[in-house]
């Protein structure tokens, strides 16, 4: 029994092979799951362990550079007022001159008063005037009796001339029928020919009559030339005999006077002695000077940068300082449509309304302006800004953290802050404070700056 239940060697072997086979299998397993999980491990960890070297290069970078503060521009808001400073100025003011030549006589307005259009001024004493006008009338006279003698002349040549022709026409009546008679053999020939001479005489009379008409024809329209000649020589002299007396041209102030009684006019531009001046001495100067306070112009100069923004029509608030509660509004009648080369602005005028006369020519005004601009300019801190050599500047940050400067160019200047009207599109950003250290492609670390 022994020998049937033991196992024979073949199958012990074959035994001994099997779990051999299954010794071998369980190690595989795990050596193949340790090499798989660590290639898991390895697939995970080794980026992250890249990512975190190249932070920690970058931070360390980073560190290293030099900090600045950035700020981004802003627009400015479409409506905008425009303050700007005026000069009033007179709508109509003139200086007045003399056009006749004497003595002033007296005058009756002085500095101040407020006289209406003709008022009588002043008065001046020209005697000489006075004579040239006498003159001018007796030569009027003279001229109206030479042209009326021509014309009764004129007359009598016309009549001449009648008579003539009359003659003329009996004489041939006469050597026509004698003509007759002379082929009929009743009269002689010789009496013939004394009618023959006596027409042609007759002939010759009516020639020279027709030519002392046309004489005295032309005699008479030159002595009308003449005498239109002196009418208008009287006229002249005689309105300059109306000079005599300064009337004021219209409406108005009157803002210098400067004559004196008894001082020498003469006819020009104005050669008169000075009103402070006691002596009768001549000089350069206006006899008055007038002013129409009704209406003012304001003078305004508009930057080139809200030239544009300005229409005909358009009203402003203006004030004064010595009258803080009053507002007066002007409007916007006429500009010099040229910029100033030299202040590169456009010379406005506004016209003011003025029947009290409160405001007067002179003054220094505040001009306000409400506008709307389309497209309005970017505004940045005043420290933002670079001036050298090369312009105005801005110091930007690109994306790859290097500074780069900026040109722009410059409007309305807030105190502040200031308008960039061109150079910029709003996206850069900019170091709020630029120093000498920030270089053109310095490569810098950009914080944004708390507002």
């Amino acid at each position: 029994m022994d020998s049937q239940h033991r196992p024979s060697p073949d199958s012990e072997q074959q035994t001994t092979s099997k779990k051999h086979r299954r010794g071998i299998g369980a190690i595989g397993w795990a050596v193949i799951g340790a090499v798989f999980f660590g290639s898991l491990l390895a697939i995970g960890i080794l980026p992250r362990l890249s990512q975190k070297s190249e932070l920690q290069a970058a931070v360390k970078e980073a560190s290293t550079l030099p900090s600045v503060n950035v700020i981004t521009p802003r627009r400015a808001t479409g409506a905008t007022k425009l303050e700007l400073p005026g000069n009033v100025v007179a709508l109509n003011q003139t200086t007045i001159y003399a056009r006749s030549t004497g003595y002033l006589k007296r005058w009756y307005a002085d500095i101040g008063d407020r006289v209406r259009a003709g008022q009588l001024l002043a008065e001046i004493d020209s005697p000489d005037t006075d004579q040239q006008v006498l003159q001018a009338k007796a030569e009027v006279a003279q001229a109206q009796a030479n042209v009326s003698q021509t014309r009764a002349n004129l007359a009598k040549s016309v009549s001449d001339l009648k008579q003539a022709r009359a003659n003329l026409l009996i004489a041939r009546q006469s050597w026509q029928r004698w003509s007759v008679l002379v082929k009929q053999g009743a009269v002689p020939q010789q009496d013939a020919d004394t009618r023959y001479a006596t027409y042609q005489a007759n002939l010759a009379s009516v020639e020279a009559a027709q030519n002392t008409v046309n004489s005295d024809s032309a005699n008479i329209k030159a002595a009308q030339a003449n005498a239109y000649a002196s009418q208008a020589n009287f006229q002249r002299n005689t309105v300059l005999q109306s000079y005599k007396k300064v009337t004021a041209p219209f409406a108005g102030v009157i803002t210098a006077r400067n004559v004196n009684t008894g001082v020498l006019i003469s006819a020009g531009n104005g050669n008169t002695s000075n009103s402070t001046s006691n002596t009768n001495t001549s000089s350069n100067t206006s006899l008055y000077t007038i002013a129409a306070y009704n209406n003012l112009n304001v003078n305004v100069s508009v930057p080139q940068s809200l030239s544009q923004s300005l229409q005909t029509g358009q009203t402003a608030q203006i004030t004064v300082r010595e009258l803080p509660q009053r507002v007066f509004t002007g409007k916007v009648v006429r500009t010099s449509n040229a910029i100033d080369p030299t202040t590169r602005t456009l010379l406005t005028q506004l016209e003011v309304q003025n029947l009290d006369a409160t405001l007067r020519p002179g003054m220094y005004a505040n001009v306000r302006f409400a506008i709307n601009r389309t497209n309005p300019p970017f505004i940045v801190p005043d420290s933002a800004l670079v001036v050298n050599a090369r312009g105005t500047q801005v110091a930007t940050v690109t994306k790859d953290h290097t500074v780069h400067y900026q040109k722009v160019a410059v409007g309305r200047d807030y105190g502040t802050e200031v308008e960039i009207t061109s150079g910029l599109t709003g996206n850069e950003s900019l170091i709020a404070t630029p120093t000498v250290d920030e270089t053109e492609g310095l490569r810098v670390q950009p914080v944004a700056q708390r507002k």
